[in-house]
């Protein structure tokens, strides 16, 4: 990949004021106490607007989401017990999903139904107590956090009878996000790069930083006291919602011809475009998460047809085009499964294209579990304005009937592999089909 460690350039000199601790990552680790940070309870009682669409926010549940809350205990965790050199990678965790338990030394932390603090996740204070990034590059919750009576932000000029206000720029700079929307796993390989991606495409050339989709900005009071002002809106939008992930890419699609003899081939060509995002999709947890382009034809009768992709030939393609071989089978070792088999690796139309990048476990198995990932597979997601084209070609069937052949393209996403959603007992909302865009076009069978 182009993130490889010694490529990296410089991002960001952090922003650290004079006197303050500099401790973050790993150095980190039990620095606080909970009680050095103030509940997101008391926060609402001033910042209502804010602290709701937080409630509504996957920065809310980091900790206590289900698919993370199975992952975390019952792969990592017992993973870890089992190599015990996995331990600190495995807390780290912790560093970005409840990011308060770890600077308390609260790991491995109390499941979610216990109810600790560890359930408030990325909370507000942690968010406004940032008051830099440590190193050259931010990935693995490498921000310095500060609480106290002072909070920071990217305004200058705030009041408030609570608290401090200080303007830092670092909370206007996508390097912020990279903190844990970057990450890199034991074995050097960036399992996590959404902030990295941003920043070798055209939005990072162009100064869109992340914040200014994910908490775009409205008219408006950020707390009860305030002066109407622009008012970045607390939504962090992404790949949970269906209505981010809806339209994201844009599809459309034609036929070689419009006239096909009933007993001849056409090709379709579907265009996909990635026009609104600022990273490539899918993004983040690359490993989970899966897109896919299925394509059927309907006859005059009303007869469909599924239409496999067309092969490109591409090194590493097999991982992108649905199969039901089996994978992960890395699972066996913290489920305590000996000899393991694995469960079938995609859980869509066999031949429909899958646009991912495979992870590999040091056995070169694909994995789901980003800490055993030793290498990557071919990188074939969609980049920010980048257009693919999937071609299908498709001999017509003996019974076709004449007249007008309709043809559909419908883009699906997944945040969870279904079939190891299934296996492990995930809810099934995390491997619901989002649709993300169709498009259609037609023939007309002649004889």
């Amino acid at each position: 990949m182009k993130f490889q460690k010694e490529f990296l350039l410089c991002l960001l000199i952090p922003t650290v004021l004079l006197g303050e601790e500099q401790l973050a990552g790993e150095d980190a680790l039990g620095s606080r106490k909970y009680s050095d940070f103030e509940k997101p309870a008391v926060c609402k009682s001033c910042h209502t607007d804010i602290y709701w669409q937080w409630d509504q926010a996957m920065m809310s549940k980091a900790y206590t989401h289900h698919w993370d809350e199975i992952e975390y205990f019952d792969l990592a965790v017992e993973h870890a017990k089992k190599v015990p050199a996995l331990k600190g990678v495995v807390d780290g965790c912790n560093g970005c999903h409840t990011p308060l338990a770890y600077l308390a030394g609260d790991v491995t932390p109390p499941r979610p139904e216990e109810g600790s603090r560890a359930n408030e996740s990325v909370s507000c204070d942690l968010c406004h107590s940032i008051t830099g990034i440590k190193g050259d590059v931010p990935h693995n919750f490498s921000y310095i956090s500060n609480p106290g009576r002072t909070k920071y932000g990217p305004k200058p000029g705030l009041v408030s009878p609570h608290h401090d206000t200080k303007e830092l720029d670092v909370y206007k700079q996508a390097e912020f996000c990279g903190n844990c929307h970057n990450e890199m796993n034991p074995y050097g390989i960036w399992v996590k790069s959404t902030q990295l991606e941003w920043k070798e495409g055209p939005y990072g050339e162009d100064g869109v930083a992340c914040h200014q989709c994910h908490m775009p900005k409205a008219w408006g009071k950020n707390s009860k006291m305030s002066e109407p002002d622009m008012v970045a809106q607390h939504l962090f939008h992404g790949a949970h919602d269906p209505g981010k992930v809806g339209g994201a890419i844009e599809l459309r699609m034609h036929p070689d011809e419009r006239d096909v003899l009933y007993d001849d081939a056409v090709q379709i060509s579907v265009q996909l475009f990635n026009g609104k995002a600022g990273h490539k999709i899918p993004t983040g947890s690359v490993e989970d998460r899966i897109l896919w382009l299925h394509v059927t034809a309907t006859d005059a009768d009303g007869n469909e047809y599924h239409l496999p992709v067309d092969t490109k030939g591409f090194e590493g393609e097999e991982y992108t085009i649905a199969s039901n071989e089996l994978a992960y089978q890395d699972m066996g070792l913290p489920l305590d499964i000996p000899d393991f088999k694995g469960v079938p690796r995609d859980g869509v139309p066999l031949g429909d294209r899958i646009f991912r990048m495979a992870y590999f476990d040091p056995e070169g198995r694909m994995t789901i579990m980003q800490w055993n990932t030793k290498t990557l597979g071919t990188d074939y997601r969609i980049g920010p304005r980048e257009t693919k084209i999937e071609t299908f070609t498709w001999q017509l069937p003996d019974e076709i009937a004449l007249g007008k052949v309709t043809f559909k393209a419908q883009l699906n996403y997944q945040k969870l592999v279904k079939p190891v959603a299934d296996f492990l007992n995930v809810p099934e909302d995390e491997s619901e089909i989002m649709l993300v865009n169709t498009a259609e076009t037609w023939i007309e069978v002649v004889d």
